[in-house]
């Protein structure tokens, strides 16, 4: 499917990451007791890099966790008859930590709201943050990014595709019109 637009290329990912991981580090007035967690798929890459990032500018190991939201979305029923569990893992003690879930796109907000539900039966966390690299609109409930790498408006019959390198074998940010729905 060939996109109607590229929103971001790997140059412009990887700057949106930097900026993000100084603003996480300028926030919370440096990086000590902080934790990053993905949200699957993406967001688990995407946190990674940002861990990376936030060492090499604060000289601290980033403890970081992937989080399959699954089992707690409101929609599962509509999702699939035998939905797919991915791994959760969280190799560490939330408590008197800040958490900063990162995702690849924020939409309806209802991944986030799924992700907070998963990540407080996991423990009492001290803060959660959210980081984002697209931001496209079209909220159904009262959830914000903390941390944006790109706002994009769009439209709901449009699609924002993220493609990153440890996924899909490459950095880019695709805008798509939606496929029309055959009858």
């Amino acid at each position: 499917m060939t996109p109607k637009a590229i929103i971001l290329t790997a140059d412009e990912v990887r700057r949106a990451l930097t900026r993000i991981a100084h603003e996480i580090v300028e926030r919370n007035k440096g990086a000590e007791n902080l934790a990053l967690i993905g949200i699957h798929t993406r967001g688990i890459p995407l946190a990674e890099r940002l861990a990376r990032k936030l060492e090499d500018l604060e000289g601290v190991s980033i403890p970081t966790g992937m989080l399959d939201i699954t089992l707690y979305r409101d929609d599962l029923s509509e999702v699939a008859h035998q939905p797919i569990i991915r791994e959760t893992q969280v190799p560490f003690d939330l408590a008197r930590r800040r958490v900063v879930l990162v995702d690849d796109v924020l939409y309806t907000g209802r991944t986030v709201r799924s992700a907070l539900d998963a990540l407080i039966d996991l423990g009492r966390p001290e803060g959660i943050q959210l980081a984002v690299l697209v931001d496209r609109g079209h909220r159904e409930l009262p959830i914000r990014a903390d941390y944006v790498g790109k706002n994009l408006p769009t439209a709901r019959s449009e699609m924002v595709k993220v493609k990153l390198t440890e996924t899909d074998g490459v950095d880019v940010v695709e805008l798509h019109d939606m496929p029309e729905e055959r009858p």
